[in-house]
């Protein structure tokens, strides 16, 4: 069985910015024990918060989150004078390679592509892993998803394991359509449940936005953590799944 949790923690901040919350939001991961997670809108550095907060971790949030219970991946997108800013993955497996691939639609909105190969213990095969924040505009979105899939095909035409974690800011849910067509993936929570669920804002959900897609597994469960503490850790809500190892794995 595998377990995964993507989420958007918001650089470590709480709805409206009011309060730093990596220290509960390391607890909730820990809680959940996954054994990847993919996390968007990390802080490899902010000079400002660590002004303005007397608990900000002296290390980066990804090296924070990550403990001792997990190893860190982090690729930087978003560069500004007080630190940058990106997406990471945490793998309970070791690491084999990592690349993070600049996808962004103009030089306003900086994205990234963080793909990670991980060794699972008694896997023929290696797992992919890719982590996300796709573009606020449809057009940078669409773009995006071509990367993913020109990327990822050839490994999806010889039935390598594939997930793909993260913010997709896809409202109108057309990127399930394009990798199900281009990568034969599917949604966890649509395998599950038959439909995306709303993950913002995490006070109110109204946005399905937050999302696990997945090649050569089958989804036992799948779940939106919803209500404290998760409401309260950032302002999307964690999407979790259980995964069974694929045959050919």
């Amino acid at each position: 069985m595998l377990r995964v949790v993507t989420l958007n923690i918001h650089k470590g901040l709480s709805h409206f910015n009011r309060r730093m919350v990596i220290h509960d939001l390391r607890d909730g991961l820990a809680a959940l024990d996954p054994d990847v997670v993919f996390l968007q809108e990390v802080q490899g550095l902010n000079q400002r918060f660590a002004l303005r907060f007397n608990t900000y971790p002296v290390e980066p949030q990804h090296e924070f989150l990550a403990g001792q219970k997990w190893q860190p991946v982090y690729g930087c997108n978003a560069v500004y004078d007080h630190g940058h800013h990106g997406n990471a993955i945490l793998s309970r497996f070791p690491f084999v390679s990592f690349e993070n691939q600049d996808v962004s639609d103009h030089r306003f909105e900086r994205r990234g592509l963080l793909h990670c190969v991980v060794s699972v213990p008694g896997w023929r095969r290696n797992l992919h892993l890719v982590c996300v924040h796709l573009s606020l505009h449809e057009r940078g979105r669409s773009r995006q998803l071509e990367a993913i899939s020109g990327r990822l095909e050839e490994l999806a035409s010889r039935d390598v394991p594939i997930i793909i974690g993260g913010d997709f800011n896809d409202w109108r849910h057309r990127a399930t359509a394009i990798l199900e067509r281009r990568l034969g993936m599917t949604e966890v929570s649509i395998a599950h449940h038959g439909r995306a669920p709303a993950t913002y804002p995490s006070m109110m959900p109204l946005l399905r936005l937050d999302r696990i897609y997945v090649r050569g597994f089958q989804v036992n469960t799948s779940k939106v953590h919803k209500g404290k503490p998760w409401s309260r850790l950032s302002d999307h809500l964690a999407v979790s799944a259980e995964l069974e190892r694929p045959p050919s794995a």
